[in-house]
Parts: structure tokens; sequence; C-alpha cells
């Protein structure tokens, strides 16, 4: 929790436990830490420095904690200027590297990013810089970081940045596709399914895009695209695929519940369905037998009187029960 102020978790540890004490000597402190007194003692030293610990001037090898009111004050508002200043700087060389990019040479509107470390690196950048929307094309196959690693995600989504992304439908079948999907959704993000993306795609902001550049077996690499025609492009085949995607939406998120209607599991199981999965991996996914999934498509069908399973997704669709936007065709 202090780690902003420049503390890691021994430091942080050691000042906690400082404060419970009010005093301690550092091999009362060791012990109670469980570290040893070398570490405790360069722990304690830091926290001297950061003017939160101080040895006392009453009795020798004895070592007392700062007020935190007044000595994590200090420390936040030194902080704060800190960063104000480099928001300052970061304002300066955009407007700089704006100046200077108006008319950008060819070879400076495309960079390749090699390295597993580097792609993720470059992946996450790009996220938390965004500012307004981010949109992806995301396939079964992860390059180098997989959707339950993907913390900027969270990060930008909490920012209000929103998220269009396609998924292709084999996320659906992996261990945690179900667990992503619910995450992803629990934050207002904006989901749809197809049978298959042309390729994994993300862009921030229509302004920078990331694509892969290697296939499997290779080193990870991608291209980092700039605003351009190309970038053009790329945001009109993201349109095309969103366009063609079905939503899907788990738990009836904004979808008001009937009483002698469909529940929750109901309206899972049809938006899985209507996704084009299997009853066996519908069943699967929601940790249900085959035939309740069963059993319950047929309850649906004889709730809306209907003989097939098509007339059952165009009845759902009517009735609001999962939603497509076909103005979207117009």
């Amino acid at each position: 929790m202090l780690g902003a102020i420049g503390l890691d978790e021994r430091q942080e540890s050691a000042y906690r436990a400082l404060v419970a004490l009010g005093a301690a000597e550092i091999s009362d402190l060791a012990h109670r830490l469980a570290m040893p007194e070398p570490e405790t003692e360069r722990a304690l030293r830091r926290l001297e420095q950061q003017g939160l610990a101080a040895q006392s001037s009453a009795r020798t090898g004895r070592w007392v904690a700062a007020p935190p009111g007044v000595a994590l004050g200090a420390l936040l508002t030194q902080q704060r200027h800190e960063l104000e200043q480099a928001e300052l700087a970061a304002a300066l060389l955009a407007e700089e590297y704006r100046a200077e990019s108006d008319e950008p040479a060819v070879h400076d509107l495309v960079e390749v990013v090699t390295g597993a470390s580097a792609v993720v690196h470059r992946f996450g950048q790009l996220q938390l810089g965004a500012t307004e929307e981010v949109c992806a094309l995301v396939t079964g196959n992860p390059i180098a970081v997989s959707g339950m690693d993907n913390d900027a995600e969270e990060n930008a989504t909490s920012r209000g940045v929103t998220y269009r992304v396609v998924l292709e439908r084999e996320v659906l079948t992996k261990p945690h596709g179900i667990t992503e999907l619910s995450a992803a959704l629990s934050r207002d993000e904006q989901v749809r399914v197809v049978d298959r993306v042309p390729t994994k795609l993300v862009i921030a902001d229509r302004t920078l895009a990331m694509v892969p550049l290697t296939g499997r077996g290779a080193e990870p690499a991608a291209l980092v695209v700039h605003a351009s025609g190309l970038l053009e492009s790329l945001m009109g085949l993201f349109e095309a695929v969103w366009r063609e995607a079905l939503p899907l939406r788990l738990g009836a998120r904004g979808i008001e519940e009937d009483v002698f209607g469909p529940d929750t599991t109901d309206l899972e199981i049809l938006s899985l369905l209507l996704a084009g999965m299997t009853d066996a991996s519908v069943a699967k996914q929601l940790d249900l037998g085959l035939r309740t999934v069963q059993r319950r498509v047929k309850g649906l069908m004889e709730l809306t009187g209907v003989t097939t399973r098509l007339q059952l997704g165009w009845h759902a669709y009517a009735k609001g029960w999962v939603a497509r936007d076909l103005h979207d065709r117009l």
C-alpha cells in the first residue's frame, strides 16, 4: 500500500510494526517480523532516510516511529509535486512531438516490437495511454499476454475508457474463457462473438494500433501502427468485424427479467447457444449437466410456443432476451 512513496514490502512491514509498538530494538522488531536482524536494520535505515523512523535519543539501540499523519503527509505532498512536474514535462514533450510529427516520415508510421517482454510492455502502454476507447479483436491463442494477465485493461476501464471487444468463439471454450468474459462484462465492456477473427488487433483512441507480426513457434513480435492510412484501414477492419459479430451478455445484464420468463441461467444458455456453442460446450462452461441444458432449452421452446431452435432464437431477439444492433447494418 505504501509502495507509491518508495517503500518495499519489508520496509512497510517494519514501519507498521514500529507504529504498533511505538518503539522497539532491532532484535525485538526482527523477531516480530520473522526477518534476519541485518535486513531489519536495513529496512529501518531506509525508513530513517524517508523520515518515517528515528533512533531514540533516550535509549541507545532503540528505534521509534515518526507520527504517520505528519511523516506520510509530507511524503505524499512531495509525491504529488513530483507527479505534477512529470505531467508538465509529459505535456511539453507531447506538444513537441506533435509539432515535429505533423508530416511524419513513412518509416516513422510503423514500429517493430520484438520479444515477449517488450510486446507485453508496449501492449500495456497502449491501453494505459488510452483516454477514450480501446477496440480489440481477440483470438483463442494469445501471443504474449492473456486476458487474465491484462491488468492494464482493468486500470483503463476504471478511468472511464470504454472497450469494444470481439472474441473468437474458441475463446469461450478455453479454461478461463467464461471467467474472462464475466470480468469484462462486469466492467461494462461491450463484447461480441464471431466464429473467427481475421487477426489479433488492439486500437487505442483510433490513433495507435498493435497487430502481431509472428506466428506460432516464433519469437513474439508485433507492429505498432501510428495514425495513418494504414491505421484507418485497421479501424475499418475492426468495424466490419464488429458489425457482423453477435453481442454476448451473461447474467441478463441490462435486461429486465419477467417473473414468468427465462431466469438468469436460461439467458446464459441462450446467449452461448446463439454464439454457436453446442449443448455439451454450454453445459461444460456453465458447470451444468447436459440434460439440464437440454431440459431448459425445451422449456424455453414450450414457453415461447415454437418447435425449432431457430424459431427460439428469433423469438429471443423479438422479446429482448438477447440483443443485436440491427441498425449497424443499415
